[in-house]
């Protein structure tokens, strides 16, 4: 946990700091200052950093050189930050100064300090010298950047390109159609609402009809939308059916490339994309199908509308499940309202532990462990995700102490290898802006169990600089 913390700090940081040194503000006061060529160096050295944080975001908790790199540059980002900020009262009070008095007229000190806020009274005219010291200043902190910037290709640190992500170090297994619906539980009235809506013909106009199912992570998005896909009315209602497991890299040729291998299981290797798509639409003509686009989170609305051209030729009642934990990805992609799934009533999130654990829907025969039992299911919050990943943990182990030091245990601690919660909410990370990783970060110097407010939360968020004003 303290890794995403650092990390998220960080990112934000040299994002705000890129904002900074590319502010219209800044530029002009730095032309006249003679140190315009140097802030150019540090935007572009800013930016590439920024480009391979993602990268040692994922590598840092593995390799300590990394991770020290990661040390150095935040070390550097606030001396950064230091002299922007510096730069930026010093403009303040020149922007003042020409702004209130008429032409010609130097000002006194003391009308200064009454121009200039509060927080900044400490900054005269006296007190930043643009000359030789701050030069020596400049100078040192291009070359730190500089170094920084050489020691990254050193640690093979790769740039995150057009907002793709890296996925060799993916930590969740690809989802497939099959389900065991024995081992789902409290799930019958969602399946039964997702079936009702893929039955139906609903118009779509020329449309692609579009169902999101949306909920957090390790809710059973993929669960439920895997009953719906095995139900034996949805079978027989549909000509054709294809699942996908999309996640985070949405590669438009590659989905088309595996809906029509679903399609078409002769299909020869095809990688010309206009072939692909003209092939796709031929097979998918005059036909009713469903197709499952599993865990999305591409909101590119062209990449969205190029994916779904070969599928408006299929027939009417043809439908669409997206699931996604993503709202930016609902707002592109629905036809129809989107179906918001809530957390597993109590009793059925029990189930999923025990049947984990104990390969059975109760504490028959182990009645020792029932009490620790329904204390770490209460922790999961209705989690099926959670309570199934806790209850592998404890497969076959019947001791009271092994059961109460998962209790008592943090989540975060536990083996990675061995648990699929962190890297199912890593992915959420991730995909937060920079700006919101700090405020997400900014959390967790509260204490647990701590209530929040709301307003005095974002009022300390501002104070911190985390806010970024926009139109």
């Amino acid at each position: 946990m303290a890794g995403f913390v650092g990390e998220a700090v960080l990112s934000g940081l040299i994002q705000k700091l890129i904002d900074m040194v590319t502010s219209p503000e800044l530029w002009n006061f730095a032309s006249e200052e003679h140190v315009h060529s140097e802030l150019n160096k540090w935007k572009k050295i800013l930016t590439k950093i920024y480009a391979v944080l993602h990268d040692a975001e994922e590598k840092h908790m593995t390799d300590p050189l990394v991770k020290m790199w990661l040390d150095e540059l935040g070390d550097l980002a606030y001396d950064v930050e230091d002299i922007l900020d510096s730069f930026a009262t010093e403009a303040l009070r020149r922007n003042l100064m020409a702004e209130t008095l008429p032409s010609g007229t130097q000002p006194s000190t003391s009308k200064l300090r009454s121009l200039i806020p509060s927080c900044c009274t400490s900054f005269t005219p006296n007190s930043i010298k643009f000359n030789a010291e701050m030069w020596s200043k400049f100078k040192k902190i291009t070359a730190g950047l500089q170094e920084i910037s050489a020691q990254k290709n050193d640690l093979h640190l790769t740039e995150n390109i057009a907002g793709k992500r890296s996925t060799k170090t993916r930590e969740i297994l690809p989802t497939t159609s099959l389900v065991d619906e024995s081992r789902v539980y409290g799930r019958e009235t969602d399946k039964a609402a997702i079936a009702n809506l893929l039955l139906r013909d609903d118009p779509c106009t020329d449309e692609v009809c579009v169902i999101p199912v949306v909920g957090m992570a390790g809710i059973g998005k993929t669960t439920l939308a895997q009953l719906a896909f095995n139900d034996d009315e949805v079978k027989a209602h549909f000509d054709l059916r294809v699942w996908v497991y999309v996640s985070d890299d949405f590669d438009v040729l590659k989905i088309t490339k595996t809906i029509l291998q679903s399609v078409s299981p002769n299909t020869h290797d095809v990688n010309d994309r206009n072939l692909l798509q003209m092939t796709l639409r031929e097979d998918l003509s005059g036909k009713k199908f469903l197709l499952i686009l599993d865990d999305v989170w591409n909101e590119n609305l062209d990449s969205w509308d190029f994916l779904c051209m070969p599928m408006r030729s299929g027939a009417p009642g043809s439908k669409l499940i997206v699931t996604t934990r993503n709202e930016g990805v609902v707002s592109i992609t629905r036809t129809l309202p989107a179906y918001r799934l809530q957390e597993l009533a109590y009793e059925d999130c029990l189930s999923v532990f025990t049947q984990q654990a104990l390969r059975k829907s109760n504490f028959d025969g182990h009645s020792h462990l029932k009490e620790v039992g329904e204390e770490i299911v209460r922790k999961c919050k209705g989690m099926p995700l959670a309570a199934k990943a806790l209850g592998g943990m404890l497969r076959n182990q019947v001791s009271l102490d092994a059961w109460e030091n998962i209790l008592i245990g943090k989540i975060w601690d536990l083996p990675k290898d061995k648990c699929r919660i962190i890297p199912a909410l890593k992915l959420s990370y991730h995909h937060l802006p920079s700006h919101l990783k700090q405020c997400f970060a900014y959390c967790s110097i509260f204490p647990k169990g701590y209530e929040f407010d709301k307003d005095e939360l974002i009022q300390l968020w501002m104070a911190e600089g985390f806010l970024q004003q926009t139109k």
